[in-house]
C-alpha cells in the first residue's frame, strides 16, 4: 500500500515537473519576445487548474497515507496555489494576463515562481523515489 501510494505520487510529481518546465519555456519566450502576451497568457491559464489539481492530489494523498512530513512540506505549495486562482481580479483573463503581465515586475515573479515550483518539484521527485525505493525492499 505504502509503495502504491509513493508510485502515485512520483508519476504526479513527473508531470508537475514537465508543467514547471511548460511554464518556463513559455515565459521565457514572452520575455525574449518570441509570442505576444496573449498567446502566452493563453496557453499558462489552460495549465494552471491542472497543475492546483496535481498538487492538491500529492497533498491529499500524503494526508491520507500519514505522511506527515511530506504532507507539511507540499501543504504551503498546494495553499499558494489556490490562492493564486482564487485572487484573481474580475476581468483578468486567469492567472496570468495579458495586459498586465508586463506591468510591475509580474514577467519577473511568474518566471521566480516557476523556477521555484520547479526546484520544489525536483526536490519531492527524488523524496518520492527514495520512499518508494524504501517501501518496496520493506515489503
Amino acid at each position: 500500500m505504502e509503495a502504491a501510494v509513493f508510485i502515485l505520487s512520483l508519476v504526479d510529481c513527473c508531470a508537475l515537473i514537465f508543467l514547471a518546465v511548460y511554464f518556463v519555456i513559455t515565459l521565457s519566450d514572452l520575455e525574449c519576445d518570441y509570442i505576444n502576451a496573449r498567446a502566452c497568457c493563453s496557453k499558462l491559464n489552460r495549465w494552471v487548474v491542472p497543475e492546483l489539481v496535481g498538487q492538491a492530489l500529492a497533498t491529499v494523498l500524503m494526508l491520507v497515507s500519514l505522511h506527515w512530513f511530506v504532507f507539511l512540506l507540499n501543504l504551503p505549495v498546494a495553499a499558494w496555489d489556490m490562492y493564486r486562482v482564487w485572487k484573481v481580479p474580475m476581468g483578468n483573463m486567469g492567472v496570468f494576463d495579458p495586459t498586465e503581465i508586463h506591468n510591475r515586475g509580474q514577467l519577473k515573479s511568474h518566471m521566480k515562481e516557476s523556477m521555484i515550483k520547479l526546484g520544489f518539484h525536483l526536490l519531492c521527485f527524488f523524496i518520492y523515489l527514495y520512499s518508494m525505493i524504501l517501501a518496496l525492499i520493506n515489503d
